[in-house]
C-alpha cells in the first residue's frame, strides 16, 4: 500500500521541481507601474546588442534571435512584429528615437534586446556557451515600461547545446516573461 502512495507523491514532487527550475532563469529586473500598456497589436524589435562585441557572432545571433521572436510571436496570437536594423545601445537608450521609430511604424511597443554570451566549464575545458538575453520594453511614447532577462544556464541547467540554441531558448524565455507581466 505504501509503495503505491509514494509513486504519485514522487511524481508530483519531481514535476514541480522541474517546472520551477525552468522558470528560475527568467527575472523581472524592473517594472514601471505608472505606465500601463493596453492592447498590443504591433511589437517593434531592434537588433540585439551582442556582448562580447565580435563581428563573427553577430549575424548568427541575429538569425537565431529573429527566428525565436517569430516563433514566439506566432504562439502568442494575432500580434504583428517588426524588425528594425537601427542599432540602439542597451544601456543608453534614447527614448526620443524609440518614440519616433514607433510612430513611423505604427508600433504599440518597442523591445530593445541584449545577448550576453558566457562560457560554462572548468579552466580550459568549456562545456557549452550559454547566454543571458535581456530585453527592455518601451511604449509608443518612449516611456520605459520594464526590463526582463533570461539566463539559459540557470533556467535550463543544461550543459550541452549550441550557442544559437541557447539564444533561441533565452529569447523565448524573455518574451514569455514580458507577456506574463503585461497580462497580469
Amino acid at each position: 500500500m505504501k509503495k503505491y502512495l509514494r509513486s504519485p507523491f514522487l511524481t508530483f514532487y519531481l514535476s514541480s521541481l522541474l517546472i520551477s527550475c525552468a522558470n528560475y532563469g527568467d527575472a523581472l529586473i524592473y517594472k514601471n507601474k505608472e505606465f500601463k500598456v493596453s492592447k498590443v497589436k504591433t511589437v517593434l524589435y531592434f537588433n540585439p546588442e551582442v556582448f562580447p562585441d565580435i563581428n563573427e557572432i553577430k549575424e548568427p545571433t541575429y538569425t537565431a534571435f529573429y527566428s525565436a521572436t517569430s516563433d514566439k510571436m506566432k504562439s502568442l496570437g494575432n500580434i504583428k512584429y517588426l524588425q528594425v536594423d537601427t542599432p540602439i545601445s542597451f544601456d543608453d537608450v534614447d527614448s526620443k528615437t524609440v518614440k519616433e521609430i514607433c510612430e513611423n511604424n505604427n508600433a504599440d511597443v518597442a523591445i530593445i534586446p541584449k545577448v550576453k554570451y558566457f562560457k560554462v566549464g572548468f579552466g580550459k575545458y568549456v562545456f557549452s556557451n550559454q547566454v543571458i538575453v535581456s530585453m527592455k520594453l518601451y511604449d509608443s511614447k518612449g516611456h520605459f515600461i520594464m526590463e526582463t532577462s533570461y539566463d539559459t544556464y540557470k533556467g535550463n541547467g543544461r550543459l550541452l547545446g549550441s550557442a544559437s540554441n541557447s539564444v533561441i531558448i533565452g529569447t523565448k524565455g524573455a518574451i514569455r516573461k514580458i507577456h506574463k507581466e503585461l497580462t497580469n
